[in-house]
């Protein structure tokens, strides 16, 4: 009973340290590409415990699985064997890792995942930023990329561009300290959507100008919009957190009392935040009506005659909004959005073209 009283206590505790803005999305990358590995020993947010599993689903922490180590097997087409060397420290189920994982799959680049504990996050030990993705990318010289969209652009950037090293990309995202609404210093990129590219590369990428404005467009809005509706739409009710939260704990790697804690207070929890979050991004009463209408909006810009936002193959727009959506699957949010909304040819092309690189 003590032990109970003591896990049940650093939950609630947790609950109460982590500010409203950080409830939903743990997992966002604010930090900059640095040299890897940084300082060992960082401080810990004493708010790691329970909510580290409460925002596994939506932009947050994941599933510790018990396999903590799984080499992705791809034939790397776009690079010498063995020229860039990547290792993905996530969360399964935050979708801005889910971003990160859709493009190296498409693209068909060798990775190591890291599956990161959501409560104790002591495989990411080694890094003073303590938020997912990371990514280690060592292609001559060791490197730590933050941010999911950074991580695209500047992986993309150097699968297009031979001119420069990985490093030199990298310093073309620099960081930049910004204040949010609530007072918190963040760090942010103003040009994390763009590709470093030189004229002759942004024609053989973007024909036309426009196609690029489209594509930064859209992947903008999967993280400023798209990514808002998951969590209201995952713990909507709380028969649909309690079975977000039974997925989490059958999948992940608990104890007994721990997994007991993470399930029924996580999901009590997430229900009562996911409220907040409705009213913080002015989500309607049924928040449904918000990703239906954001799921069509999608559907309606890559329109009746591509069968992607980048035409014939998906674009980084594509990926996206691909890997946003795809951290509901098995979720009774998902299997709605399949039923109400025009997205399942185009989502169900992407799961082809993607499944056809890994095979």
């Amino acid at each position: 009973m003590a032990a109970a009283a003591a896990v049940a206590g650093r939950a609630w505790r947790a609950a109460a340290l982590l500010p409203p803005w950080r409830l939903w999305a743990p997992c966002r990358a604010y930090g900059a590409a640095a040299a890897a590995p940084p300082v060992p020993g960082a401080r810990m947010n004493g708010g790691r415990l329970l909510l580290g599993a409460a925002f596994a689903l939506g932009g947050g922490a994941g599933l510790y699985l018990a396999a903590r180590q799984r080499l992705r097997e791809h034939s790397a087409a776009e690079l010498p064997a063995g020229s860039l060397q990547l290792t993905l420290y996530q969360y399964k189920t935050c979708p801005f890792c889910s971003k990160v994982r859709a493009f190296l799959d498409y693209h068909g680049l060798p990775y190591e995942i890291v599956e990161v504990n959501p409560i104790m996050r002591k495989e990411i030990k080694f890094s003073s930023y303590r938020k997912v993705p990371i990514l280690l990318a060592n292609a001559g010289s060791p490197l730590q990329l933050n941010d999911s969209s950074v991580i695209i652009s500047a992986i993309k950037t150097y699968l297009i561009s031979k001119r420069n090293s990985l490093e030199e990309i990298v310093s073309f995202y620099p960081p930049m300290k910004t204040v949010t609404e609530q007072g918190k210093e963040v760090t942010e990129y103003g040009n994390k959507y763009w590709l470093m590219l030189d004229e002759k590369e942004t024609k053989r990428v973007y024909p036309v100008k426009e196609v690029r404005v489209e594509e930064m467009k859209w992947r903008k809005w999967a993280d400023d919009w798209l990514v808002h509706l998951i969590s209201p739409n995952v713990y909507r009710t709380p028969r649909e957190a309690l079975a977000s939260f039974d997925y989490i704990v059958r999948e992940g790697k608990f104890g007994t009392l721990e997994g007991l804690f993470a399930k029924y207070m996580g999901a009590l929890a997430m229900f009562f935040i996911s409220k907040r979050l409705k009213k913080r991004h002015h989500l309607q009463d049924n928040v449904r009506e918000d990703l239906y209408e954001a799921v069509d909006e999608w559907v309606k810009a890559v329109g009746k005659h591509r069968l992607f936002m980048g035409g014939n193959q998906p674009n980084l727009a594509d990926l996206a909004v691909y890997g946003v959506l795809r951290v509901m699957e098995g979720l009774e949010a998902f299997d709605d959005m399949m039923v109400h909304t025009k997205i399942q040819p185009w989502y169900q092309r992407m799961e082809e073209v993607i499944q056809k690189v890994a095979a």
